[in-house]
């Protein structure tokens, strides 16, 4: 391969050709070897070659060197899986790419084989025909897997670790307490085969039980980055004392002298817009919505960005943020806080007496916000009837925005949201579903008219956009909707053309209240996860064909990028989107929608491990319950105006023979007719609640006595059937 100019670096598809068609190891000098690189641009490639590994394009092989991710390194770690006579077949140890895992037959000197399924060798691959064999050059070590779990001490004086995740229902004896103790928040690595498999701790986390312990085992579990290395700080706190640079007509727009506000939640830590609105000639409204200008403070190529884009977003949960950004970004100089100079982008619209908006434009400003203002004192001082004017201003321009809403007519699933509050030691003070006021209308709907509008101002300069896709639901799904819907009287054609205004309808169909919520929520289930891509696919729950979010850059890095890609098309001076990231977006868009969904995940746990705390105290009572899901184990119920679902086992249900039913999400018993459906109403007793792995059990009021493990916890009751064996359970489908 030719060498390049010293000065230039190599783009990422000639490193990839160069690794895959390097007939030997293609490290860090062999690549920069290859390309001519010398001094600072060897420093530049070691970033490169970090992004790339990041992205999942490369991956490190033994010794250092590079392959790439995808397609199979000459050598490369592989796990047996299979060993058929003579034949022993394996697969990559570490496969990340979004391709098919590939087999391997291993070819291994000698008769017979002295590999087994789960060993992990380290080989030499060669393509042959359409396929590959590995030849072994090393039987290596076993990857000790990690589990995370609470020590507990058995009157026989062995040590268990208990699992955190409530799906994992076995204990792992304890070989090597490492100084853990009894209670003790625990990582441990298990080892041994069954059913001799053991755990050694390896790192004691403390009392899971403290504040903010909750929260600590989701980002450990979740593998949550939640702790900034020097560069990046150091990064930081350079960024943060960069001057804003000339205001007025040399530079940024000047909009100190508006009254505009961020309504934000009282508890919020970081606050990344704000919204002035005021009335125009035309019967509408001139409004701005001004976003935390990061783009200007995170540029491309720097370790704060790698560092943001590994994060994907900030993660919120009760008793802690973990930021994407350093506080003294995110909570600080990024913050638009009230009374501070702060650089903003600012999305001006125009919004006509219609409700429509009609045009928009972007620059880059500083402002000072006027008020921060929480959404309960905003509500309140509107509703009063003594807001200042520009409070008055804003809910007359939301006024129109929300006739607009309501033609477009977006999904409307009004479904509670849980808020945990916890007093300064961290302990619970109360959980409650979160009321909904106008005051978060209004914000949502501005936030979404600024979204809408860069997404069209980016196609409009046939720019680079990182979408938020959201797809209509699939067939599959929407069949099993219909079988659902018609349990309830209510017909569903497939094949018409499916809106959000069709499901709208559909709900309006129900009215009974508590049937409501139950047809909400399996009509949440049937839609589709959102996710991020420079491909447009619209917004179907918004019913909007062009949608991307720019609102919050301090915890998205969509945001970001959108934010950059704006900066670039019109000119707004540096930070702009580069060439690369614009190469990458596809790849990148997976990255942080995978960063995304592991989030979700760790603050839905989170909470429901303080629900399950908060409850804790009230085993043995009888609590008002409503089925939220139906399986053929049994059924989940969770408490109202707290949550937190609990599993009421099949076995608990008495003396009879139930039979599921998958189209309605019931049983039923044969003898009795005691039928149980998603959305009843119905008391049940808390047998258990586990604030380690945020689980809950619950079982009827009358249900009997629960029997004693030897460990001194209650085993359930097994009733007898009507054939004298332990209550079953049998599948129905519905034709």
């Amino acid at each position: 391969m030719p060498k390049t100019h010293a000065n230039s670096l190599p783009t990422r598809e000639k490193i990839l050709e160069f690794i895959t068609t390097s007939e030997t190891s293609a490290g860090k000098r062999e690549i920069a070897k290859a390309f001519g690189l010398h001094g600072a641009d060897k420093i530049a490639l070691k970033s490169l070659l970090k992004d790339m590994a990041d992205e999942g394009l490369i991956d490190s092989a033994p010794g250092r060197a590079f392959h790439k991710m995808g397609g199979l390194p000459k050598v490369t770690v592989l796990r047996i899986v299979d060993h058929d006579g003579d034949s022993v077949f394996a697969v990559p140890d570490n496969w990340q790419s979004d391709a098919p895992v590939p087999r391997l037959r291993v070819i291994e000197r000698g008769k017979r084989s002295a590999l087994g399924v789960g060993d992990r060798i380290l080989a030499r691959t060669e393509e042959r025909g359409v396929g590959h064999v590995a030849h072994p050059m090393k039987k290596l070590a076993a990857t000790p897997e990690t589990l995370l779990g609470v020590v507990r001490r058995e009157e026989s004086g062995q040590f268990w670790l208990k699992p955190v995740d409530k799906r994992e229902r076995r204990d792992t004896a304890i070989s090597d307490l490492n100084g853990a103790q009894d209670g003790d928040l625990v990582l441990a690595e298990k080892s041994g085969r069954p059913p001799r498999i053991m755990a050694k701790v390896v790192q004691i986390l403390g009392d899971p039980f403290a504040p903010r312990a909750f929260s600590l085992i989701a980002i450990h579990k979740h593998g949550i980055p939640d702790v900034f290395n020097a560069e990046t700080i150091a990064e930081a706190h350079k960024a943060a004392k960069t001057p804003l640079g000339a205001i007025g007509t040399e530079g940024r727009e000047d909009l100190r002298h508006l009254p505009i506000v961020a309504i934000d939640p009282a508890d919020a830590r970081d606050h990344d817009d704000a919204v002035w609105a005021s009335p125009n000639d035309g019967g509408g409204f001139d409004a701005i919505v001004a976003i935390a200008d990061v783009s200007f403070y995170v540029r491309p190529g720097s370790e704060l960005d790698r560092e943001a884009r590994k994060r994907g977003n900030s993660v919120y949960f009760p008793d802690r943020v973990v930021p994407m950004l350093p506080e003294e970004l995110s909570a600080d100089i990024c913050s638009l806080k009230e009374g501070q100079d702060r650089a903003a982008l600012a999305c001006h619209l125009v919004i006509d007496a219609n409700g429509k908006v009609t045009s928009w434009r972007f620059t880059r400003a500083v402002i000072r916000v006027t008020a921060n203002i929480a959404y309960e004192a905003a509500q309140a001082s509107i509703d009063a009837s003594n807001a200042p004017e520009h409070l008055n201003h804003l809910w007359s321009a939301w006024a129109l925005l929300s006739k607009a809403r309501d033609k477009r007519e977006p999904l409307d699933l009004d479904l509670p949201e849980r808020r945990v509050q916890l007093d300064e030691a961290g302990r619970i003070t109360s959980i409650a579903v979160r009321e909904r006021l106008d005051a978060h209308r209004l914000i949502e709907d501005f936030m979404i008219a600024a979204n809408v509008a860069a997404a069209k101002a980016l196609e409009a300069k046939k720019s680079p956009v990182m979408y938020r896709v959201h797809e209509v639901p699939s067939r599959e799904k929407l069949v099993a909707l219909k079988e659902y819907l018609e349990t309830f009287g209510v017909k569903f054609a497939l094949g018409q053309v499916v809106t959000p205004a069709t499901f709208n309808r559909l709900l309006s169909l129900v009215k009974d209240a508590e049937h409501r919520t139950q047809v909400m929520e399996q009509v949440l289930r049937t839609q589709t996860q959102a996710y991020y891509a420079p491909a447009n696919a619209g917004h179907f729950g918004l019913a909007l064909g062009s949608y991307a979010h720019f609102t919050s850059p301090i915890r998205r890095y969509a945001d970001l990028l959108v934010h950059r890609g704006l900066v670039r098309a019109f000119g707004l001076g540096d930070g702009g989107l580069t060439d690369d990231e614009s190469a990458r977006m596809a790849v990148i868009g997976e990255t942080i929608s995978k960063a995304e969904r592991r989030a979700m995940e760790a603050e839905r746990e989170t909470v429901d491990r303080y629900v399950a705390a908060h409850l804790s105290t009230k085993v043995g009572e009888v609590l008002e319950t409503r089925i939220t899901g139906v399986a053929s184990f049994g059924f989940f119920a969770t408490v109202d105006g707290i949550g937190g679902d609990g599993l009421v086992p099949i076995s608990t249900l008495g003396n009879d023979y139930f039979r599921f039913d998958e189209a309605t999400k019931s049983i039923e018993g044969d003898v009795s007719g005691t039928r149980y459906t998603i959305g009843q109403i119905l008391p049940l007793r808390l047998a258990e609640a586990n604030p380690i792995s945020g689980s809950l059990r619950f079982e009827l009021p009358d249900a009997p006595p629960q029997r004693q493990r030897r460990d001194g916890n209650k085993l359930p009751h097994r009733p007898q059937n009507k054939r004298g064996r332990p209550g079953n359970i049998r599948h129905q489908s519905r034709k």
